[in-house]
């Protein structure tokens, strides 16, 4: 029997099956970086409208982790997908490198005992180390970028900027000086930053404390009690932090909430909010008690109480909007020092700020019975104060959610401390408040997804004064001089931050730390003027990158387009970025904001290594290859949490199977195909291969259109996948093997179908690109026959086009006929399960159908049965659709497989039908166009 398999196309690729990706893709990361395809990527955008996406720097200090692979992957998808729509999207890659993290490692590693300038040097030495690492493993997951030119806040000019960005904002009239309360970690030993503070459950003891009134005669006047005389009056308040009782300057009530005078069954007497008085009794033990009268806060103002344990110490009784009656006794223990509410209101009746807690958490040496306790040893020795002085009404432990540092994870305290701030509330030199003008910096923002804008807005109408000041070694100094007696500093401040910045671009913040003063000063502003000790918190150093990297590089833009962290940074970069900008600029830094979750297990857990549910991005790239990860962030919608586990990335491999499947099918199918030789004109193409084009163009069009200009990247995912799955393997590619396989080669039936290929694939491998960058390069190399050639270079692909009312009626008529056979297929799969027919080619069909339907099919004449993949089909008008399935007359032909009458009848090839024996050895078939 003559084998007939060499007679058939079946081409071959050198793109194969399987990906192997973890062992390919390292190889073309290399090969990538040696041509040198960022650089040559810019030469090939020069001149394109700009889209900058501006990266907000990761911490330089250990190797990356899931959340940092989710990240600048979906950056990099973005840059790609922009470049592909027809801009030059640069991407500079940044890095954080100041900061007390760093500190604490270098601490770790040499100790604590080291010279300072000797201890920066050690602190940037192992923030290069540190970023070394994290960029060859974002480089590992096709991140492009100037790798080679990335911008570290720790380069002396990105450092010089910084400083100047400062002097901006000081010259705005933004920066002030100031005593009040910040977050401060005793770890640390320094103020943190909003962004720098977690909200974790502790346990705290919470005591109802008596404060006695001077006088009770008074007291009784203002509650309009006329009863007999009383002896005693107490005011009571509810606390979590004993330990700021010694700090006490007032106790809070508000001006509107309603109070009553309470006598127990003991005979204690007592003021409380009227909403509050039952469960405070309750607390208290008291069996009964009776009302004597009833005022509003307004009333009590200025009454005078005798603090409980400081017998020197009288403290007035004063109002504020910051009290409720939501729990507690409605009276509010007030210490400036330790609060920012308390500071505020303390602002209003010109209360004393006295800090008696040290730096290191410890109580001064002039606090009686605390003086050297830490504040967590304190609570029992005051509670023990108050016992003895019977001014202890109720105390027991309790669990709440309270504020820890985020590196430490251990609790904080409000601690008064002379800060600088960039005020919120104050108006600049151009009479401008910053806060009204961040607020309208948020309504021109676009937000992705749009819940960001209600809550970036909420942070920055409730956010307090920004404490920039810290205390460490390792950071960009503040570099100002300030008057020893006033802290005002120098009138020459402007003049001084250039010529300080200018240094520290030659020499890095060491230039500033070894100045000498009176080598800017004269002698007499030397003996009056000091340096300032503090470096800038690194919330500043990072926001301010939009000035000192995308105003000073030539190839970014200001603003930009875009700013992408997770959705973390509302209260981190994002508003520290907006701020520094609103300072200085009026405005935002950027057009779009986007923000993604974080990364939970399979079961929405936490990453824990202690679970031991931890994803590293390094094992899956080693494992199942970076393009795997890429396709699982894309595949997920990053709005809320993005889950990962094994499972998961085996059912993303199974997605990237199939449509590498998909690809290798195209690929093969043009091994043989030149696109300038054997390319058919589009009106001479058979009018199903007119409609796959249309199909590609469409899927480009919405990809180009909607998905990817919204950064929806999981709906991209899907429509891709559906296109290869249903529009091209369910379909198109199925009904078109028979006629790739069994025409002639050069055929116009089989250049046609290529022809078609050539700009579904080479549009399909440009559309990919932005997700899957290895396998879109890998494709393309095949498709362009040249490993110089980068799909990076090539824009949308430009489709043949026709008349639009045309294309409409070619669609329109396409989904007819693929309706119809769908019809079909369900109805011999019917056959199929009753053993009718085996294949679908086994079948005969016929087919009734109303207009416009039957026309449709009518015109298709003999191609309908190509397109149904049966052996036979008839076609009848009618009012509605009805189908009949047959088993066909014939036998089957060897070559095509179809089932036919005239199988045998050519004598030289008694097993192939008389279209293969023609395609064999005779002019071929034609194909009609319909």
């Amino acid at each position: 029997m003559t084998d007939y398999r060499t007679t058939v196309n079946l081409l071959d690729t050198p793109f194969p099956m399987r990906g192997n990706l973890a062992k390919r893709e390292g190889a073309w990361v290399e090969q990538w970086r040696q041509q040198k395809r960022y650089e040559k990527l810019r030469e090939v955008a020069a001149g394109r409208p700009k889209f900058v996406l501006h990266d907000g720097p990761p911490y330089a200090n250990g190797d990356i982790h899931i959340g940092h692979a989710v990240n600048k992957v979906l950056k990099d998808m973005i840059v790609r997908s922009k470049t592909w729509a027809g801009f030059d999207a640069p991407y500079v890659p940044g890095w954080d490198c100041h900061g007390l993290p760093i500190e604490l490692m270098v601490e770790k590693l040499y100790g604590k005992e080291i010279p300072a300038a000797k201890f920066r040097q050690l602190c940037r030495e192992y923030a290069e180390e540190q970023i070394a690492r994290q960029k060859k493993d974002f480089i590992r997951l096709g991140i492009i970028g100037d790798w080679d030119n990335p911008y570290k806040t720790m380069n002396f000019d990105t450092e010089a900027n910084i400083v100047r960005n400062l002097g901006k904002i000081q010259e705005a009239g933004y920066l002030v000086k100031g005593e009040k309360p910040v977050h401060f970690c005793l770890e640390c030993g320094s103020a943190l930053a909003e962004a720098e503070v977690e909200y974790k459950d502790k346990v705290s003891p919470a005591l109802d404390v008596a404060f006695e009134f001077l006088d009770a005669e008074a007291v009784a006047q203002v509650f309009e009690f006329s009863g007999e005389q009383l002896e005693s009056v107490e005011a009571v308040i509810w606390t979590t932090t004993p330990w700021t009782l010694p700090a006490n300057q007032a106790i809070s009530v508000h001006p509107e909430l309603a109070y009553q005078l309470v006598r127990s069954n003991t005979g204690r007497v007592l003021v409380l909010a009227k909403d509050l008085v039952e469960s405070a009794a309750a607390r208290y033990g008291f069996e009964s008690f009776e009302i004597l009268g009833e005022t509003v806060g307004i009333n009590l103002e200025n009454l005078e109480v005798q603090h409980p344990f400081l017998e020197e110490r009288i403290v007035p009784i004063i109002v504020g909007d910051h009290v409720t009656a939501d729990a507690g006794t409605g009276m509010v223990h007030t210490a400036p020092a330790h609060g920012l509410d308390d500071y505020n209101v303390g602002l209003k009746y010109q209360l004393p700020i006295d800090c008696p807690v040290m730096n290191d958490g410890r109580f001064r040496s002039d606090v009686s019975r605390v003086a050297g306790k830490t504040v967590w040893e304190a609570n029992e020795v005051v509670i023990e104060w108050l016992q003895e002085n019977n001014r202890l009404l109720a105390f027991k432990k309790m669990e709440h959610s309270y504020p820890h540092c985020w590196r430490h994870k251990t609790p904080i305290i409000f601690r008064a401390t002379a800060q600088w701030f960039i005020a919120m509330d104050k108006s600049g030199h151009e009479g401008k408040v910053l806060r009204d003008v961040a607020m309208n910096a948020v309504d021109s923002t676009e937000f992705f997804p749009a819940w960001g804008r209600a809550r970036l807005e909420s942070m920055i109408s409730g956010r307090p004064d920004w404490c920039v000041s810290r205390q460490r070694n390792w950071g960009v100094p503040m570099a100002f001089f300030a008057h020893k007696e006033t802290g005002e500093l120098h009138p020459q401040s402007a003049e001084f931050v250039e010529i300080i910045a200018q240094r520290i671009e030659k020499e890095g913040i060491e230039a500033w730390f070894k100045l000498d003063k009176t080598e800017l000063l004269n002698a007499e502003d030397a003996a009056v003027y000091d340096k300032l000790p503090d470096t800038l918190d690194v919330w500043f150093d990072s926001g301010s990158t939009h000035y000192a990297v995308l105003k000073q590089r030539a190839e970014l833009t200001w603003p930009a387009d875009l700013y992408l962290e997770g959705s973390d940074q509302h209260r981190g970069w994002f508003q520290s970025s907006m701020l520094t900008a609103c300072a200085t600029q009026n405005r935002a830094p950027y057009n779009q904001l986007l923000t993604h979750g974080f990364v939970v297990d399979g079961k929405g857990q936490k990453m824990s290594k202690s679970i031991g549910n931890v994803i590293a991005p390094q094992k899956v790239n080693d494992t199942l290859g970076a393009d795997i990860l890429r396709l699982w962030v894309a595949s997920t919608d990053y709005s809320g949490e993005l889950a990962i586990s094994d499972e998961i990335l085996k059912r993303t491999t199974d997605s990237y199977r199939r449509l590498r499947n998909t690809m290798r099918f195209l690929l093969a199918n043009l091994s043989d195909f030149d696109p300038i030789e054997n390319a058919v004109g589009y009106n001479d193409m058979l009018s199903l291969d007119r409609y796959a084009v249309v199909l590609a163009r469409q899927l480009q069009e919405r990809l180009v259109g909607d998905h990817y200009p919204r950064y929806a990247f999981h709906y991209a995912v899907q429509d891709i996948v559906h296109f290869c799955a249903d529009e091209m393997g369910a379909f198109y590619l199925d009904i078109l093997k028979d006629r790739l396989y069994t025409t002639q080669a050069n055929s116009r039936a089989r250049r046609s179908a290529q022809t078609a290929l050539y700009h579904i694939t080479r549009s399909l491998i440009l559309a990919i690109s932005p997700i899957l960058c290895f396998t879109a390069e890998e494709a393309w190399e095949v498709l362009a026959g040249s490993n110089e050639d980068s799909v990076m270079y090539h824009t949308l692909h430009e489709f043949p086009s026709m008349p639009e009312n045309v294309e409409e009626e070619l669609v329109k008529k396409w989904q007819a006929v693929r309706a119809v056979r769908e019809a079909i297929n369900k109805e011999i799969e019917t056959k199929r399960a009753a053993d009718v027919v085996g294949s679908s080619w086994q079948a005969a069909v016929s087919v009734t159908a109303p207009e416009p339907t039957y026309g449709y099919l009518r015109a298709l004449g003999e191609e309908l049965r190509f397109v149904l993949m049966v052996s036979k089909v008839t076609v009848n008008e009618g009012e509605a659709l009805s189908i009949t399935v047959e088993k066909a007359e014939g036998e089957k032909c060897e070559r095509c497989w179809h089932y036919l009458p005239d199988v045998g009848s050519v004598a030289a090839h008694p097993c192939l039908c008389a279209r293969c024996a023609d395609n064999i050895e005779g002019k071929g078939e034609e194909r009609l166009l319909a």
